[in-house]
């Protein structure tokens, strides 16, 4: 086997997960909650979910990985042969949501390379608007099997991206992370200052930042809110297990993880700043969405082509925005091929680049479905399962795992092994692990279960039952059978010769 790959500092390390939690949710959802949720009401309940559920969930992920330098399937399998298959589902999803993820990249990419469009488009909501949908030639249904070139380019770049960044692990995403987690900032920054500075900004900064206490009655708001930071920050996604398992000895995993989780924080409250004054400048206020492709693709084109009177201004406005969502999207999407090529590399002693080109080519092959006229419906129908139903319910299985049949005392040293400034203490731990996720992440299930069965008798967007057996039923089932099936792979392997490797923590 090949020496493990280590980052090459502590700062890369954290450029790298930052990179990782801050995506595109980042930019359109958490703005589009906020709005939906009374502003700073959800500003306050995010907070707290973030303390008392994503930051311990983080460092525990973090530190496993580190103790035991493997990724996610052998890490789980570290803490108990049992729990392996919960590695794979953890890794499985991730596959999955990789496969479509590229193509909400590839989109970012073409709206960046047509936003010259919007050049001749001052005043036209109906054609900013539609620019998308005439691109992509997406029929919004299920129905539909024409591939746009264009759109079939775009993929291909992003892929290639990905697979640059990513194709000797460690070492060459922490050269790609110096870049790529700043430029975002560096433009949120630009846009947010042309924001803040447009009549009526004001009225969406108040909008944003200003609680409504009545909100907090709102069941949806503690779900949302929750969801939010569960989904944001990279866990049970396989990625923080293959970070932390190239962490050296030395790292302060406890200051490190709080460090990744409030820049993640910050980042969202800087999209909102984005979003809601350049929304309250061109009177679009009442148009603020939670959903991301709408946002993204149809909503805030029309903000643009209403900025100024000056076409080829909001020409350039237009491209600023969309590079901002490929420098957030890019770090986001090899972060992902990235923890699943660990982990199957840790698994069957293969080599990392060897997977990683694998892993790209077969979900590249997989992602083109999703570009076809068709795409959208189907990412849809994928993306609600994969992120409402599988990711919880891995991050259930992990929170048993860990809190109820592995020794929380020795997480909690690992944690603490450099810690100096900041100590993570056990009760907070073993509160958070044992008790408040557990049951915030059930409650969050079932809360979508609810919306599901109760109030929408079993159907989702309104799409053909058929295509939510498919895309949503069937292949969340080959999620969390996938480690079962690899238990066959794996015994026939060994009748051959191979040998796994034996995972123990040692104190």
């Amino acid at each position: 086997m090949e020496k493990r790959g280590q980052w090459s500092s502590r700062f890369t390390f954290i450029l790298a997960a930052v990179g990782s939690a801050v995506g595109l949710g980042n930019a359109w959802r958490f703005p589009g909650l906020a709005a939906k949720h009374g502003g700073g009401t959800f500003l306050v309940v995010y907070l707290f979910a973030m303390l008392v559920m994503g930051v311990p969930l983080l460092m525990m992920e973090i530190s496993i990985s580190r103790k035991l330098r493997k990724g996610a399937i052998e890490s789980m399998r570290g803490i108990g042969k049992k729990w392996e298959p919960v590695g794979w589902a953890a890794t499985s999803n991730a596959f999955v949501i990789v496969c479509y993820y590229s193509v909400v990249f590839a989109w970012v990419i073409l709206m960046f390379l047509n936003s010259w469009q919007f050049g001749g488009m001052t005043g036209d909501n109906d054609a900013a608007s539609g620019l998308f949908q005439k691109l992509t030639h997406s029929t919004f249904a299920v129905d539909g099997t024409m591939i746009p070139g264009q759109v079939l380019v775009c993929l291909l770049i992003a892929w290639g991206l990905i697979f640059f960044c990513i194709r000797n692990g460690a070492k060459s995403v922490g050269k790609v992370v110096k870049i790529t987690v700043f430029a975002p900032v560096v433009l949120l920054l630009i846009m947010a200052i042309k924001g803040c500075t447009m009549p009526g900004a004001m009225d969406g900064i108040k909008m944003l930042f200003v609680p409504d206490a009545s909100a907090f009655s709102d069941p949806t708001l503690w779900v949302d809110a929750v969801g939010q930071v569960f989904y944001s920050l990279s866990i049970m996604m396989a990625i923080m297990f293959a970070y932390g398992s190239y962490l050296g000895d030395d790292a302060d995993v406890a200051a490190d993880a709080m460090i990744i989780a409030f820049s993640d924080m910050a980042v969202s409250v800087l999209s909102g700043v984005v979003l809601f004054s350049t929304m309250g400048g061109t009177g679009m206020l009442d148009q603020v969405t939670d959903s991301g492709i709408v946002t993204a693709f149809i909503v805030y084109p029309q903000a643009i082509v209403n900025l100024t009177d000056i076409g080829w201004f909001n020409a350039v406005f237009g491209a600023v925005f969309y590079l901002m969502l490929i420098t957030l999207a890019i770090d986001s999407a090899f972060s992902i091929v990235e923890g699943i090529s660990a982990a199957i590399a840790d698994k069957f002693h293969i080599k990392p680049k060897t997977v990683t080109i694998a892993v790209c080519a077969v979900s590249g092959v997989i992602s083109i479905l999703f570009v076809s006229q068709a795409g959208l419906a189907w990412l849809d129908i994928v993306d609600h399962w994969a992120n409402s139903i599988n990711l919880i319910i891995v991050g259930v299985l992990e929170c048993i795992a860990i809190g109820w049949t592995f020794s929380l005392k020795k997480v909690h040293k690992e944690i603490n092994k450099n810690a100096n400034r900041f100590k993570m203490p056990l009760w907070w731990l073993v509160a958070s692990i044992r008790f408040v996720a557990p049951v915030l992440l059930a409650g969050l299930f079932g809360w979508n279960m609810y919306d599901l069965f109760v109030k929408n008798n079993g159907n989702y967007g309104d799409y053909p039952m058929w295509a939510i057996i498919w895309a949503g039923w069937v292949v969340s089932a080959l999620v969390f059978i996938s480690g079962f099936i690899a238990k066959i792979v794996v015994a026939r392997k060994k009748k051959k010769g191979f040998v796994e490797d034996e995972v123990i923590w040692e104190d």
